[in-house]
């Protein structure tokens, strides 16, 4: 298609806008609706912070552009805004978190105001912007300019109902005088104090901020004419039933399948691939690895990371672990393995930096998941029915162990979270790696569920299923909103 041939296409095609917080966990599930709603026709832009934008392009520069490429049916754009960096006198204030997320919104709503003024200049108007819970700001921009907004929800609607009871104070949790009390909240489990989300037993530093951020957009409620999840109706029907009684929550997971008839390189990664993970993991047994992998952010401290290594160590068993240094944001700090444990361990266990998860997780070789259940990689697990060992350390992880154990029955627990303030041995660690690589009625089960929640996974997202049907509901809202829009232009 020529350049002349894309204009003319854009400029009749819905516009979307989507804005990312950083953060590969969240620019992941953006840039996947971003996909699937450009498939069906749609013009999408991806937005999000201007570091966000430097960490794709180092990747793939010539992909990450302005100009509308054709993706399916549609297209995808991306054009990223000033967040702020360039204001920072002094380089050590980054790690103040509170001032970096001021600074965000301060440069955020000016850099994304004008853009999205000038998207009508240049022959798109957005007819939608979607943004994350991490920018609640976002909606009242939307506003402001007189557009529809929606909002990706990026955890689980389990999640999503415990902050909204606890930001309307509609049952008690945990407080003060309280600090071990049980939660009870309608179509779910009873919920020990150590299963919630850390960010609502936190009162001060790094997560009272992403707290007050969160809350932020549950207080704004009101603003977005829907509520996408990112998780299936069959995975969590009772909550899902109870919540899209009291906001319009629709289930449109897990977004991470791709249309096979839809071959494009466009992807989002923030960080360049150099080893070849899946080259080792074609030499490796059925079933014989354990993938390892914390997310892009928290890392175990360097206390614990020694414990898990001699754990893997002593249990003789092969894995491939992921273990890539904290962004420059993140308060935690980069670990370093034991010495002489690469050569003790030999050709049973290979560390890369960064792998391509899903490929990885949909490998034959890998028998289990060793996750610290970010939902991005609890769906990814689900999807590829991969079993698990839960390991949470922060925010909405410790409620997604609580299910992925509990509820789903389809992984086995290494820590109950607490904050992430036990140290779990290497005697632990051992015990837990040889129960779940064996051959035991229990590990069986799990399996057995694992693969169950697969097949509902592939389900609702086919044809006529539950999240295929909340998507196409979603894409011919958006079309009835941009063609009320033209008459009133008209």
């Amino acid at each position: 298609m020529d350049f002349a041939s894309q204009n003319t296409k854009k400029s009749s095609l819905v516009h979307v806008f989507l804005v990312a917080f950083t953060g590969q966990g969240i620019v992941n599930p953006l840039l996947r609706l971003g996909k699937c709603v450009a498939s069906k026709g749609m013009l999408v832009t991806f937005s999000a912070p201007e570091r966000v934008g430097k960490e794709m392009r180092a990747v793939d520069e010539n992909l990450i552009i302005d100009k509308p490429t054709p993706y399916g049916d549609g297209m995808i754009r991306f054009e990223f805004f000033e967040d702020g960096s360039s204001d920072y006198v002094d380089p050590s204030k980054i790690n103040d978190f509170d001032l970096v997320m001021e600074m965000f919104e301060q440069a955020g709503r000016r850099s994304l105001t004008k853009i999205l003024k000038k998207q009508d200049d240049e022959g798109r108007p957005v007819s939608c912007i979607v943004n994350n819970p991490f920018f609640p700001w976002v909606c009242e921009i939307a506003e402001s300019l007189g557009i529809p907004n929606a909002l990706l929800w990026i955890q689980s609607c389990a999640c999503f109902s415990i902050y909204y009871h606890y930001n309307f104070n509609l049952v008690p949790f945990p407080s003060e005088f309280e600090p071990e009390k049980d939660v009870i909240l309608p179509s779910m489990p009873v919920l020990k104090y150590y299963d919630l989300p850390t960010f609502l037993l936190h009162s001060s530093g790094f997560e009272s901020v992403l707290k007050r951020i969160m809350l932020n957009q549950f207080n704004i409620l009101s603003k977005p004419f829907c509520i996408l999840v990112d998780s299936f109706q069959e995975l969590e029907h009772e909550v899902v039933r109870h919540m899209s009684k009291i906001c319009p929550i629709r289930t449109i997971g897990p977004l991470l399948f791709n249309d096979p008839k839809i071959i494009s390189p466009i992807r989002g990664d923030c960080t360049k691939i150099e080893e070849d993970c899946i080259e080792w993991l074609d030499s490796r047994p059925t079933s014989s690895v354990v993938y390892i992998s914390f997310g892009s952010v928290a890392v175990p401290d360097q206390e614990q990371a020694g414990e898990i290594a001699f754990g893997l160590l002593n249990s003789g068993i092969s894995f491939l672990w992921v273990m890539k240094p904290p962004p420059a944001y993140s308060v935690f700090q980069p670990v370093v393995l034991p010495d002489g444990f690469l050569s003790k361990v030999g050709g049973r266990g290979k560390i890369v930096t960064w792998c391509p998860q899903e490929q990885v997780l949909s490998h034959p070789s890998v028998a289990f998941f060793l996750t610290h259940c970010g939902w991005n990689s609890s769906m990814e697990a689900i999807s590829s029915g991969v079993p698990i060992m839960a390991y949470p350390q922060w925010g909405d992880q410790a409620t997604n162990a609580k299910y992925l154990v509990d509820v789903f029955k389809m992984g086995i627990r290494l820590s109950r979270g607490e904050n992430g303030s036990k140290i779990i041995t290497r005697e632990e660690i051992e015990k837990c790696l040889r129960e779940a690589t064996s051959d035991d009625s229990k590990v069986a089960e799990m399996k057995e569920n694992a693969h169950k929640w697969k097949k509902q996974a592939e389900e609702a997202v086919a044809e006529r299923g539950s999240s295929a049907i909340n998507i196409q509901a979603f894409v011919d809202e958006l079309k009835n909103i941009h063609a009320k829009k033209q008459e009133e232009n008209a």
